[in-house]
């Protein structure tokens, strides 16, 4: 695999509109491409793809984390639009993370995680 150029996850929603509501507040923002019903893309990195599908979720998989500059904020953020309660931010002794986990409505993992030592923050 030295020549990896990019990376899709895919995630399966049992009503492709609510999905679609719900990813597009976590993300900020419309989806990237919708080839066809059903089935709509964000591109959240050069390459790098959260693809949505009606389908029956997976549960239990992931979680898929995404990297944000401030995860408190984001916390803050989607509980207030998503009208959802999310766990208090990780941390770990050591390591530069930190990191929470939470579910989308059909259960699919999702993640946030913020590079400590990218930002120069303590927690």
């Amino acid at each position: 695999m030295g020549n990896l150029t990019g990376v899709t996850f895919q995630v399966r929603v049992s009503d492709f509109e609510k999905g679609m509501e719900w990813y597009g507040v976590l993300f900020n923002r419309r989806p990237d491409f919708i080839p066809h019903e059903g089935f709509a893309e964000w591109e959240l990195l050069q390459d790098t793809w959260i693809q949505l599908a009606e389908g029956t979720p997976a549960i239990g998989n992931g979680p898929i984390r995404l990297g944000v500059t401030d995860i408190k904020a984001e916390r803050k953020r989607l509980m207030e639009e998503l009208s959802i309660e999310l766990e208090e931010v990780n941390t770990r002794e050591g390591v530069q993370a930190a990191w929470l986990t939470f579910e989308d409505p059909d259960g699919n993992l999702i993640g946030l995680f913020e590079n400590l030592s990218a930002t120069g923050k303590e927690f």
